[in-house]
């Protein structure tokens, strides 16, 4: 159910409730064969030739690709994510187990020297041409290795993670959409890959006290009309992150939670934000976060207006 209510959130169509229908279930399904990494299982169907690969740091741990050697053709499933090629989802926003990236670039390896010819994904149109899909595995590859290597790098130089999540970007020769995965967000997986949850910046990150619970405190020493009017300010800016960040304050106070000219600052706030998305990268689950907070705040304007008649 909770991984169910976060992917909802982001995709309003699924159904209101998970499946528990045993064969669509999360888990639901138990293998009676297993092929694990490195590994791969031959089999014959029809005269036809297939072999299946365990392919680890996908989209999933268990991810497995199906190859037809005679067609050179590769079944891809989720491999890629929705789209050939682009930068991966390293680690998704929606919540799943870690994906390990050195353990993606090694079965993205076992691809390229694959070469396949045609691609059957598990969504949109197949890929065909050898020349054009082993360079786009081999241009997702040194993406992946790039960011990954950027990364340890800052940390061995002393840069937060903040820092490099700002900084960090392919260079020319490495472009890819990030339509469903970011750089940004890899370098923060990656980070946290090796690094654990624990920054080494915030004490408080040790104790189950939420920074929330001292945010009405803040917001009474430093009145709410005057961290409105710094939020205005970075909007104005064209600084909508650090607008949020004050906003983001001010929600953490029950008493300003529900206050309409909180939340209209806020809506104009994730506005800004998801106008700068549409027009950047286009990333489909920044987007649908946005998307999904504007709702819950127009909302609230909405509730409070109608109660007020």
């Amino acid at each position: 159910p909770y991984l169910h209510d976060r992917n909802r959130l982001l995709f309003p169509f699924m159904p209101e409730e998970p499946p528990t229908a045993e064969m669509i279930a999360y888990g639901g399904i138990t293998p009676t064969l297993k092929v694990n990494e490195g590994d791969s299982y031959r089999l014959e169907l029809g005269g036809k030739v297939m072999e299946v690969y365990a392919m680890a740091g996908a989209e999933g741990a268990d991810n497995l690709v199906m190859w037809l050697p005679e067609q050179k053709a590769l079944l891809s499933g989720d491999f890629f994510g929705p789209m050939f090629p682009q930068f991966p989802n390293v680690f998704t926003m929606r919540g799943e187990k870690i994906r390990k990236p050195v353990e993606y670039i090694r079965s993205l390896n076992r691809l390229i020297d694959l070469a396949p010819e045609v691609i059957l994904p598990g969504h949109l149109d197949p890929v065909t041409g050898q020349e054009k899909i082993v360079a786009g595995l081999t241009k997702m590859r040194d993406a992946v290795q790039y960011v990954h290597d950027e990364t340890i790098a800052g940390m061995n130089g002393g840069k937060t993670l903040y820092q490099l999540m700002e900084t960090i970007s392919l260079p020319p020769e490495l472009e890819l959409s990030q339509a469903h995965g970011r750089v940004s967000w890899a370098v923060k997986s990656i980070w946290e890959y090796y690094a654990t949850w624990f920054h080494f910046d915030r004490t408080t990150e040790l104790y189950g006290v939420d920074r929330g619970e001292v945010m009405p405190d803040v917001v009474a020493l430093a009145g709410p009309n005057a961290l409105l009017e710094k939020a205005r300010s970075y909007n104005k800016a064209d600084q909508p992150v650090r607008a949020m960040h004050i906003v983001e304050i001010l929600l953490d106070d029950p008493s300003q939670a529900s206050d309409p000219g909180v939340n209209q600052v806020r809506l104009e706030t994730l506005q800004l934000l998801l106008d700068k998305a549409i027009n950047g990268i286009e990333n489909s689950y920044e987007i649908y976060w946005l998307n999904a907070q504007i709702r819950l705040a127009e909302g609230v304007i909405s509730e409070v207006s109608n109660s007020s008649n």
